[in-house]
């Protein structure tokens, strides 16, 4: 059973379904910020499996990352990588700088990673690091600005169901926060929540995207995230506590 924190009084659940490593990051902030009134539940809905492919042939001027997964992927791989790195959002590019690179945060999504680099760009080619799935042609963009850009896929997302405590939540009376970080993510929840359910569902978007893949999905109450990041998720969280608690 993954709790960041034991039941406290009328503290409202929390599930996060986000492997696990920013799962457990983003309860230690709820917890940090909302303290009892919030109970974090831990239910991911991916695990990262990690690939070792052949690297297209370098030189590379500078790597691309877009998820703190990526990052472990590239660190997992123990092949010499250039020490710059574009990241999409500032705990990507935190976690890059830990990982030894010397990394730039686009402090944002896609869109703004692409803008940062081409508001700055590498003297040579880029490669970007993901996983199987990705969205934002963030290569393809690139390469239609005229940067050479090479992908690479070092992790795949395996689908794992929800767990047996938070199933038992969903399924009794009551409100449940459900913080939903991406499209694929909205999509896997949409399928696994159980027959029977209960909850009053209280839905924090992290973008327009996610709102649209949440579309025909029950709920009570829905905000969208003001930034594309986790720190905007956590005052999505807080304005759905807000509404909840309002006479």
């Amino acid at each position: 059973m993954h709790m960041a924190r034991q039941s406290t009084g009328n503290a409202i659940p929390v599930l996060l379904t986000r492997p696990e490593p920013q799962s457990r990051a983003f309860a230690g902030a709820l917890d940090a910020r909302f303290g009892p009134r919030v109970r974090a539940v831990i239910t991911p809905l991916m695990t990262p499996v990690y690939l070792t492919p052949t690297l297209p042939e370098g030189p590379f001027a500078a790597v691309i990352l877009t998820s703190a997964t990526g990052v472990e992927a590239a660190a997992r791989l123990g092949v010499s990588l250039p020490k710059r790195a574009f990241c999409v959002g500032n705990r990507t590019a935190a976690q890059a700088q830990a990982a030894g690179f010397e990394a730039t945060s686009a402090d944002g999504d896609a869109s703004a990673l692409v803008a940062a680099v081409l508001a700055d760009p590498p003297a040579g080619r880029l490669l970007h690091l993901r996983g199987e799935d990705t969205r934002g042609e963030v290569a393809e963009r690139l390469i239609s600005a005229g940067l050479e850009t090479e992908s690479a896929v070092l992790y795949r997302q395996q689908v794992q169901p929800l767990t047996a405590e938070a199933v038992e939540i969903l399924l009794q009376p009551g409100p449940v926060i459900l913080p939903v970080f991406s499209p694929r993510t909205a999509t896997l929840l949409r399928a696994a929540l159980p027959n029977g359910l209960c909850a009053e569902l209280l839905l924090a978007a992290m973008s327009d995207a996610v709102v649209s893949a949440l579309t025909g999905l029950p709920h009570a109450a829905l905000e969208m995230a003001r930034r594309p990041d986790a720190d905007a998720m956590q005052e999505a969280v807080g304005r759905l506590l807000e509404l909840r608690s309002a006479p």
